[in-house]
């Protein structure tokens, strides 16, 4: 049976940089990954990294305090501010290391890493590579992993937490490549697994990003937090929901409607226009949409025709390729069709700023996590920041409780699930129901969409948490899943399906019961926000009759909560 002190289940930013910290600090630790960790959604970021470095020349007044007041304002002031305080505080040290780990940023004239600006920052503080920031950061510390030597388990798919009592001794995981289900026992266990957004149908994320890495654990008894939170990105393309990044918007791109309007001027100051926090640009699209200024009832025109084929070509190259190859249009003489697509969950495995967790031993880093630096709503650019920084953390926590307590031997532990899993996967090639799980994940993918989208209201909301609760005990009378061992990605969906399933109701519940409009959660019947009673935040623990909600305070320390204006 494999052992490791530490297993990272996750092979993108947060996993990798979480690895990196442990084998620093001297102790054995292996990566897990669904796919190889240069496949990872986290390669998918565009536009680039936040840091107040002060490179550019209108950001020369930054400072890690300006950039927590921005961060704090744009979650409506549901972020933990201790936590973005820590995130921005330390945003340079992480640059700086990745800088020196070979990270080809695109530079100033006098060779400083270059800067642009990003929605709801005060300076041009996100740093970048052209539109490829995700991708160089990711090969960097793929490097930096292999130069150290982790183990990478690549192709396995985890699918359960072993614990005795109140403490993580492993995990169950299924070779993709093999089909053969093994136990692997760790002193401790980091999840950096990413996102949900393939809980609905029109969203930004790698197919890849499904509910199963928050279901894991929260099926486990930890709590998950803050879930109906869910990010919709301003700009992704027309027909596909490929990512255009904000970076376009950062170099000056235009958001037009079907008059040729820029239209935000009417939504936020001239001073800001496209470059306000996401939820807003979101609900500005799509508002023209829906009072007929858009293109087709769909969609409005992201014009990058003025800043010239020169500048184009220098800092959207990747850009400009996705949207000849999936659109057929050239940005340089052409407009851009986008529409919102959903793009990142503010909500996940509820964790102090060092990843702990409640399940002693079991740490999470990433967009799985909610450490709640994002609150209501991210800015751009700060989640490759959080990535970096509280990856590094759980790692260096996680490596800190591997060297102080006492580890026994779980043997019987890791055997008991290993054949509870086995089990579990027997009774889904035995299965004789008539329900197709493909159907019902369409199903599922089409009412987030329809019902847990920009706008919200109750009605449709709980429409919508009845559909899913359908769709679960659909889930119950399918089909049997294939027999296959090699890749059987049937049996992969099919576990996947259920972890979507149960993190989709949580975001339902947590939206009906959040009677307020706050960020991205933005309601039509609760249009203003209302932090007399909601200035907290929603805590939901797994049972067998649902999930239980609960609710905590947001930690405040020197921002007061004010009304956002932009």
């Amino acid at each position: 049976m494999v052992s490791h002190d530490v297993l990272v289940v996750g092979g993108g930013l947060a996993g990798l940089r979480a690895a990196v910290e442990c084998a620093f600090l001297g102790v054995d630790v292996a990566v897990v990954s669904k796919v190889h960790p240069v496949r990872s959604h986290s390669g998918a970021a565009q536009g680039g990294v936040n840091a107040p470095l002060g490179n550019h020349p209108d950001g020369k007044n930054d400072s890690p305090e300006l950039h927590a007041y921005d961060t704090i304002k744009g979650s409506d002031f549901l972020a933990d501010q201790d936590a973005a305080e820590i995130m921005t505080g330390e945003a340079a040290q992480r640059i700086y290391e990745m800088e020196h780990w070979g990270c080809p940023f695109s530079r100033t004239e006098e060779g400083k890493i270059a800067q642009r600006p990003f929605g709801g920052g005060g300076f041009p503080r996100t740093c970048y590579g052209a539109d490829r920031t995700g991708h160089y950061l990711l090969q960097t510390l793929f490097e930096q992993a292999t130069r150290l030597r982790i183990k990478v388990y690549c192709e396995l798919m985890v699918s359960r937490l072993v614990q005795r009592g109140d403490v993580v001794s492993g995990i169950i995981a299924t070779d993709l490549k093999t089909g053969e289900i093994a136990a692997l026992g760790a002193k401790a266990v980091i999840f950096a697994t990413g996102g949900s957004g393939r809980i609905y149908s029109n969203s930004t994320n790698a197919l890849i990003s499904t509910g199963l890495g928050v279901a894991i654990p929260y099926w486990a008894g930890v709590p998950v937090k803050d879930m109906e939170f869910v990010q919709f990105h301003p700009t992704s393309l027309y027909g596909t929901n490929i990512l255009v990044t904000e970076g376009a918007r950062g170099e000056g791109g235009f958001l037009l409607n079907n008059k040729g309007e820029r239209f935000m001027k009417n939504y936020v100051s001239e001073r800001v226009m496209e470059l306000a926090p996401r939820d807003i640009v979101s609900r500005s699209i799509q508002t023209e949409v829906n009072e007929g200024r858009g293109f087709e009832n769909a969609y409005v025109h992201l014009d990058l025709r003025h800043l010239g084929r020169q500048k184009i070509e220098e800092k959207l190259p990747g850009i400009r390729d996705l949207c000849m190859d999936f659109a057929g249009v050239d940005p340089i003489k052409s407009p851009i069709p986008v529409q919102p697509g959903m793009h990142y969950t503010m909500g996940g495995t509820d964790t102090n700023v060092d990843g702990e967790t409640e399940l002693k031993g079991f740490f999470a880093a990433g967009e799985c996590a909610c450490v709640s630096a994002h609150g209501a709503n991210r800015l751009g650019g700060n989640s490759l920041l959080e990535t970096l920084v509280f990856g590094a953390r759980s790692g260096k926590k996680a490596s800190e409780y591997v060297g102080m307590n006492q580890h026994p031997n779980d043997k019987d532990s890791l055997q008991d699930a290993l054949s509870a899993e086995e089990d579990r996967i027997e009774l889904l090639k035995k299965r004789n129901g008539k329900e197709n799980p493909y159907e019902i994940k369409n199903r599922l993918a089409v009412t987030m969409k329809d019902k847990f989208g920009i706008f919200r209201n109750q009605k449709e909301m709980v429409e919508g948490r009845d559909e899913i609760k359908r769709l679960l005990q659909a889930l119950e009378k399918t089909r049997a899943i294939s027999r296959t061992r090699v890749f059987n990605y049937d049996y992969v969906w099919m576990r996947e399906l259920e972890g979507n399933l149960d993190i989709a109701l949580l975001i339902a519940e947590g939206a009906i019961k959040r009677t307020e409009s706050r960020g991205s959660h933005s309601r039509t019947d609760h249009k203003t926000r209302n932090d007399a009673e909601w200035l907290k935040h929603t805590v939901a623990r797994h049972s067998p009759d649902g999930p239980a909600f609960s609710y905590k305070n947001v930690t405040i320390t020197r921002f007061k909560p004010e009304e956002r204006k932009y």
